[in-house]
């Protein structure tokens, strides 16, 4: 499994016996060829690098190394599937300890895809963190149609609709949160540069880097208070939607109340009551409930309660 490469004009496949002294390497391992054979890359202290108990992306300066971890969320399953490995390096190159591929296969793109007039181990890491977060763009642009999508429907009145999208949303970008926040660190610790590994005119490629998760990560945060928004004019909608029953409740029991008092009225049957004596009554009282309904129903509609 294990892979080795010159960091040259292009990234160089060559075997272990092969990477030349004063260029900067990248070694790819399993853990158990990591193990059995750390001791050969002289990073001068017994590092411990699990890649099974990795619960996050960090970075931590030793004495005469650099060793950490990643965590990469994969973005078409947020909340599901992670990609994990660790990493150590010093000023002669980095040694990734991977099993799930992912550190491969972002190398095997850059070594395809770039070819570097400066070549050095600050320019590949620049470009390998940069494999990290290719894509999130459109990860973001997708978030942001499918909210609006579902705020075109809930403004058209639609409160039918579940919220449970919004809140799959939220919880998937709040992890890209994290996962940009934890990059940021990371990034920090390599352009602190501690321990000098790394030529000080090319420490710019973290901060350019730190530049692009900062925009990165403004974005997701816009895009969670978003869900915010949706979720606010959902309830909002649904308060109106209600206010509009209860507007009508009240409307048709206005309406009705008093044509209730003349059929509870006329309804006593008294025996001294003149109106059931009377040929006509029948007829006015039927007039009376209609003149009754029908102004109060223009009444208001006048005052726009209809």
């Amino acid at each position: 499994m294990s892979k080795y490469y010159n960091i040259k004009e292009l990234l160089d496949d060559c075997e272990k016996r092969d990477l030349v002294k004063g260029t900067p390497y990248v070694a790819i391992l399993s853990y158990e060829e990591w193990c059995n054979d750390m001791e050969s890359y002289d990073f001068g202290i017994d590092l411990d690098l699990s890649i099974i108990d990795i619960h996050n992306t960090k970075a931590e300066v030793n004495y005469d190394s650099l060793t950490g971890n990643f965590l990469i969320p994969d973005r078409s399953k947020l909340g599901e599937e992670e990609s994990k490995f660790a990493f150590a390096l010093d000023e002669k190159g980095i040694v990734f300890i991977d099993e799930s591929g992912k550190a491969l296969s972002i190398i095997e793109e850059i070594k395809r895809t770039k070819r570097w007039k400066s070549p050095s181990l600050e320019r590949f890491l620049y470009d390998f963190l940069e494999g990290i977060i290719r894509g999130d763009l459109l990860v973001i642009e997708k978030y942001e149609k499918e909210l609006n999508q579902i705020e075109d429907v809930i403004e058209s009145g639609n409160t039918d609709i579940s919220l449970d999208r919004v809140n799959e949303i939220r919880g998937e970008i709040r992890e890209l949160s994290v996962h940009y926040e934890q990059l940021i660190d990371l990034t920090q610790e390599l352009e602190e540069n501690e321990n000098n590994f790394f030529n000080e005119k090319n420490v710019r490629y973290f901060r350019n880097f730190l530049n692009r998760l900062a925009r990165h990560n403004d974005m997701i945060n816009a895009l969670k208070d978003y869900t915010v928004q949706v979720k606010d004019l959902y309830h909002t909608q649904l308060d109106v939607k209600q206010n509009r029953i209860m507007t009508l409740l009240t409307v048709v029991t206005t309406v009705f109340m008093p044509l209730t008092l003349i059929t509870g009225w006329y309804g006593m049957n008294f025996k001294y009551m003149p109106e059931l004596e009377m040929r006509y009554s029948y007829f006015v009282v039927i007039l009376v409930c209609l003149t009754i309904a029908i102004g109060s129903l223009v009444f208001f509609k006048k005052k726009k309660w209809l």
